[in-house]
């Protein structure tokens, strides 16, 4: 998996964690209260869906700056997954959850009037998917982790998550487009531009240390 923050990079692990325990107790108590469909059906829904409580963790807590709104966002989220679980029939269970969580987590945000949420760019300049203009060196050698998480945080959100399901989760371009809703192309530009804001960042961040 290609990680744009190492595990010692990140300001302290436990703030990624979720309990799978908590989503699996609220979604058996949504299930009582609709029963809705057999046994079989949640059984079937956490085999396919608990493995990825963790990238959706991930993605709402990058994406919300905000541990309990991050755990809030992924019960949601969860929860809607399991009810509308009857109409997925495909077999990628984590890009389809993690479509729900970032939806989930992009509705909070709007709710919140956040300001960070798009910034402005040209598509034609910034089209290149060429991996060499990413900050990934820097990332990967950087020890401070105050700093690689400050500056994904200065990042408006549209950014943030492109680069978490890039560089953390390893999910192809198609998958991020699906995801995103977003022309492949469209992923590929802004993620050059999300890379090429993340660097200028560390990059002038360095500088004024010097």
């Amino acid at each position: 998996m290609a990680l744009l923050l190492k595990p010692r990079h990140i300001c302290d692990t436990e703030d990624f964690e979720s309990d799978p325990k908590i989503v699996r107790f609220v979604v058996l108590k949504k299930r009582e209260e609709q029963d809705h469909g057999p046994n079989e059906d949640l059984t079937s829904f956490e085999a396919l869906m608990l493995p990825h409580l963790d990238a959706a963790h991930n993605l709402a807590k990058w994406l919300l700056r905000n541990e309990e709104d991050a755990k809030d966002v992924v019960q949601a989220a969860y929860l809607r997954a399991f009810k509308s679980f009857g109409g997925f029939h495909g077999s990628n269970g984590r890009a389809w959850l993690l479509t729900i969580v970032r939806n989930t987590s992009y509705t909070l945000l709007k709710k919140n009037r956040a300001v960070d949420l798009t910034t402005a760019f040209d598509e034609e300049i910034h089209a290149s998917g060429d991996e060499s203009a990413s900050p990934s060196t820097i990332l990967e050698h950087a020890e401070d982790a105050e700093r690689v998480t400050k500056a994904m945080d200065e990042l408006p959100a549209e950014f943030r998550d492109i680069l978490v399901l890039r560089h953390q989760e390893g999910l192809s371009y198609k998958e991020i487009a699906e995801i995103a809703q977003l022309a492949p192309g469209t992923v590929m530009s802004r993620l050059a531009r999300a890379r090429a804001k993340l660097r200028e960042y560390l990059v002038a961040e360095i500088g004024k240390e010097k």
